[in-house]
């Protein structure tokens, strides 16, 4: 319910792009470190599957660049490769669902991420370890969260219904980990 005008501004946004790029390719069977390394790849693009080795992307100028590229490395693998271009005359709304699912997966990884983060937290807080070594050790793990996030909302170019819980719970990291120096800094003040 709640998500249907989350839904129609993202239809309208996907009716708005200039299409896809479809890459269709085929891998020799073996090594399969191959078939991997290029899963990964578009994995790693945001694309998404719609059957096997055919796989889709918004349209724009950085897709087109990595499609590119990828297909040149298939080939260099002994594959084949086709990069098209399309307009999806129906089911246009069936690719955004699965883009869009693919893109809120994504998010959740990085929500249950935001919720072990305020678990090691309070295990700081439970053990009473404030010191400046626990402290950067949680800096260090909120940037990889930041720099997870920023991966994905780069490629969320139609704004997943998930996007913006996800925001949030950087942002309560982010106050969490604030707090918690406030914390470790008044600890070593103190002389503990």
């Amino acid at each position: 319910m709640s998500n249907e005008v989350g839904d129609d501004s993202a239809q309208k946004a996907a009716e708005g792009t200039s299409g896809w790029l479809v890459l269709v390719y085929r891998i020799p069977s073996e090594p399969t470190r191959l078939r991997a390394a290029v899963w990964r790849r578009l994995k790693g693009l945001g694309a998404v599957y719609l059957q096997n080795s055919v796989a889709a992307l918004p349209a724009g100028a950085g897709a087109e660049r990595a499609l590119r590229k990828l297909r040149r490395e298939i080939l260099e693998m002994g594959g084949t490769a086709q990069l098209l271009s399309s307009v999806a005359l129906a089911g246009q709304s069936d690719l955004l669902a699965v883009f869009q699912a693919a893109r809120d997966d994504e998010y959740e990884e990085i929500l249950d991420k935001c919720q072990d983060f305020h678990g090691q937290l309070q295990k700081e807080y439970d053990a009473e370890h404030f010191t400046y070594a626990e402290l950067e050790e949680n800096e260090e793990d909120l940037v990889k969260l930041r720099n997870w996030l920023a991966k994905i909302t780069e490629r969320d170019v139609f704004g997943a219904p998930k996007r913006a819980a996800t925001l949030e719970a950087i942002a309560s990291c982010e106050q969490a980990l604030e707090e918690y120096a406030a914390r470790v800094y008044a600890e070593e003040a103190e002389g503990h």
